[in-house]
């Protein structure tokens, strides 16, 4: 297969699959820790009517599912990404801190959670996740 093929197949999966495991732990999440009661976390006019309801324990989750959510991405482009798998893992750490930058602008969420998502969920992500992948060397069986 084409390297550019390949480099935008890991990008494309990358996004995928990140936005699953965000998704996925999004919607986990209140099982493991509960809203309080009348908290309608469902619609972004549920979360921002209720956002000042939630203590620090609620925003763990959706801490969480961004940053694990970009790191699976991130992981993801490096292993599918047949070259410049910088380029692929940064690209899906960049599109998802956009994200993370318009939802900032969409919920009204505490400043501190905001900061501490934009600096800790996304770029320092993708980078782990390019570290990660860079230090796995491949077996023999697989040359």
């Amino acid at each position: 297969m084409n390297n550019t093929v390949r480099n935008v197949l890991g990008i494309t999966l990358g996004v995928i699959i990140g936005g699953v495991v965000n998704g996925g732990l999004v919607v986990i999440g209140p099982m493991i820790i509960p809203s309080p009661e009348g908290v309608d976390m469902t619609t972004v006019e549920g979360m921002s009517a209720s956002m000042h309801l939630l203590g620090p324990l609620n925003l763990i989750v959706p801490f969480l599912a961004h940053a694990l959510g970009t790191f699976s991405g991130a992981l993801a482009a490096y292993f599918v990404a047949a070259s410049h798998k910088a380029i692929a893992v940064y690209f899906v750490g960049v599109l998802y801190f956009i994200g993370g930058i318009v939802a900032s602008f969409m919920i009204p969420a505490p400043l501190w959670f905001i900061a501490l998502d934009l600096i800790v969920a996304y770029l320092p992500m993708a980078w782990l996740a390019f570290k990660l992948g860079s230090s796995m060397k491949p077996s023999p069986e697989a040359e």
